[in-house]
């Protein structure tokens, strides 16, 4: 399943910045970033309750806010991209 990650980190505070820097990484982990706080995963089931348990020890529920979307398939009818677009198809060969 397609799914999108969006957050929005507290970072007044250095543990408001560690927490943010760690939301990043564990989206990583699990996807590619197409925007600053905007990730895209393609994840099965139980990797999409592993990803939602690590962002949800992670975050400060009073001070942050983490926003998931499963996208409907085929994700190509439902997305539209306009300007620069830097993200990997990783189902096509990565040969340029």
């Amino acid at each position: 399943m397609c799914i999108v990650v969006t957050y929005d980190v507290s970072t007044e505070t250095p543990e408001g910045r560690r927490r943010l820097r760690r939301v990043a990484i564990e989206c990583k982990n699990f996807g590619q970033r197409v925007q600053k706080s905007v990730f895209e995963c393609n994840v099965n089931e139980m990797q999409y309750e592993k990803l939602i348990r690590r962002l949800l020890d992670i975050i400060e529920k009073e001070e942050d806010r983490l926003r998931i979307y499963r996208l409907t398939e085929p994700k190509e009818k439902h997305i539209e991209i306009y300007g620069v677009d830097k993200t990997v198809d990783f189902d096509e060969p990565l040969l340029v």
